[in-house]
């Protein structure tokens, strides 16, 4: 999970970037970046850190033209504060292309033999976003055949890329003397949207991660793009776009509904505010099934991200709400900081119960979802330690039993603590007197209730099915392998996924093996 946008405007685009990378900061906070064209040139700035410690006011003035590309960086396994994976990311040729990436390839060590020992490319990280601009990069090559760079040929590379790569990507990529190229992976995983904004110069583009960084500074959501699609906005603002792919199937990924997009998003036509408080209404009627309502004195959300869904269980329940934990803002989100230790510290920092509102009485805390369950651990042991008498704890999601390969930073089973364990096995780890899972075909019925044209997504964190049809159990395998020892890993994860032939099966069920 990281956050992109890109910009063709008619006015200095370092700004832009800049602000809108402030509003996609809870997509990732290890690291940040913009590059902007100027000319014939690009100019780049990036590092480890938050956007508003990575650039200073010398680093702005260092970053002329109109048009550029930025990202806030959320690291995935074995990453975790490396600064030379910070993006974008530049090569030289064909042309000049930097581009900034979200999402995860799935196939990533086949394309770094291919790029390596095929198409002559080096490549300097261990980022599978260098790989993306390097098959680009050489799709490009290859269909323009040394000629100019026109839309049909463009876009005839993107099909060439979206035929070798597997896996989840949206991307942004600035193209040195044409312009801005925005693509969607076939399946639709990860979000991309565009905006556009009516200024006396002309009129300005932008492309984003979330439909906020548009709104929040001003430019107009225009729509999402589609799965397998490519637009791409010339420096003077015009715009084209095509389908790339041969059978997209649009999937997005469900955990963006429950976690990791702002609230005041909107994803494939889905407000995600409202989805959460559907997720309360579908939740308060499971609760009212297997729990006694009579016994609870009070609701109370996990700030922030669950508070939808808890208003919206009181409400449906007829229980009072309360806000007992008072969060500290000034501390990141701990699902995406990398490293359990750090995650463990930053609770306590984060959160503080208020001994009022506890003492005495039958408490229903609601989170989004449960995921290692060491936070939630600690909140029921807050919870006890205000003077709680009963601690019900409700996750608005399903149990998360299986790693996500497309982004997102829960790779191994053995730190997801509803794999292999029963729910009362679960609630005795946390230390709840009883827990209650939403139903995941009830969490994505409250997502279709508002887009009814969204039937599929991409849920296998939930129920084990990987949409891209690669994912087998030695992958995952090499995965865990790979996350206990990141560095020494990296060789025999990239000698295994060589020499491992495609898998034949779709849809993999991890239950089944």
């Amino acid at each position: 999970m990281c956050g992109i946008v890109g910009a063709v405007s008619k006015f200095p685009a370092n700004q832009l970037l800049y602000d809108s990378l402030l509003l996609l900061q809870h997509r990732g906070q290890d690291a940040a970046g913009i590059a902007t064209a100027h000319g014939r040139a690009f100019y780049m700035h990036k590092a480890s850190g938050m956007v508003r410690d990575v650039f200073r006011t010398r680093n702005m003035r260092n970053l002329p033209g109109t048009c550029g590309v930025g990202q806030v960086r959320y690291p995935t396994a074995g990453t975790a504060g490396c600064g030379e994976e910070a993006q974008p990311f530049y090569v030289n040729a064909p042309y000049g292309i930097i581009l900034a990436h979200n999402g995860n390839l799935t196939n990533s060590a086949q394309l770094k033999e291919e790029l390596f020992r095929i198409d002559r490319r080096h490549l300097n990280t261990q980022s599978d976003s260098e790989v993306l601009l390097n098959v680009l990069a050489h799709e490009l090559q290859q269909a323009s055949a040394g000629y100019s760079l026109d839309p049909d040929t463009l876009f005839a590379a993107v099909s060439g890329l979206h035929a070798r790569v597997h896996g989840s990507y949206a991307m942004v990529a600035l193209i040195a003397g044409h312009g801005l190229l925005c693509v969607r992976d076939p399946y639709g995983i990860r979000p991309l949207c565009i905006g556009l904004l009516e200024t006396p110069q002309g009129t300005a583009w932008m492309a984003a991660s979330e439909s906020v960084a548009l709104e929040g500074i001003g430019f107009k959501f225009v729509r999402d793009v589609a799965p397998g699609e490519a637009i791409f906005i010339d420096f003077d603002g015009h715009m084209q776009y095509r389908q790339c792919a041969v059978a997209p199937v649009l999937n997005p990924c469900l955990f963006e509904y429950v976690y990791l997009a702002r609230p005041d998003s909107c994803l494939d036509g889905v407000p995600v505010y409202d989805a959460r408080l559907r997720m309360g209404d579908y939740l308060a009627q499971k609760i009212s099934r297997v729990l006694p309502t009579g016994d609870i004195d009070v609701v109370m959300p996990i700030p922030e991200s669950s508070r939808p869904a808890a208003m919206q269980v009181a409400n449906r329940l007829g229980l009072a709400y309360r806000e007992g934990f008072i969060k500290n803002r000034y501390i990141g989100r701990t699902f995406i900081m990398p490293g359990q230790a750090v995650r463990k510290k930053s609770v306590r920092q984060k959160l503080n119960a208020m001994n009022v509102e506890f003492k005495g009485r039958n408490i229903l805390i609601v989170d989004d979802s449960i995921v290692r369950g060491t936070t939630s651990q600690q909140i029921v042991q807050m919870a006890r330690a205000a003077g709680a008498h009963k601690v019900f704890f409700a996750s608005a999601a399903p149990p998360v039993q299986f790693p996500n390969v497309y982004g997102i930073d829960m790779p191994t089973r053995g730190e997801l603590v509803a794999y292999g364990r029963s729910n009362e096995e679960v609630a005795r780890f946390i230390g709840a007197d009883r827990l209650v899972y939403q139903d995941l075909d009830a969490i994505q019925q409250a997502v279709r209730d508002l887009n009814p044209l969204l039937t599929r997504f991409e849920a296998s964190c939930f129920d084990g099915q990987y949409v891209t049809g690669d994912i087998t159990s030695d992958y995952l395998e090499r995965l865990e392998r790979m996350r206990s020892r990141p560095l020494d890993a990296l060789q025999d994860w990239d000698t295994a996924q060589e020499s491992e032939k495609a898998p034949s099966q779709l849809h993999l069920h991890l239950s089944d093996q």
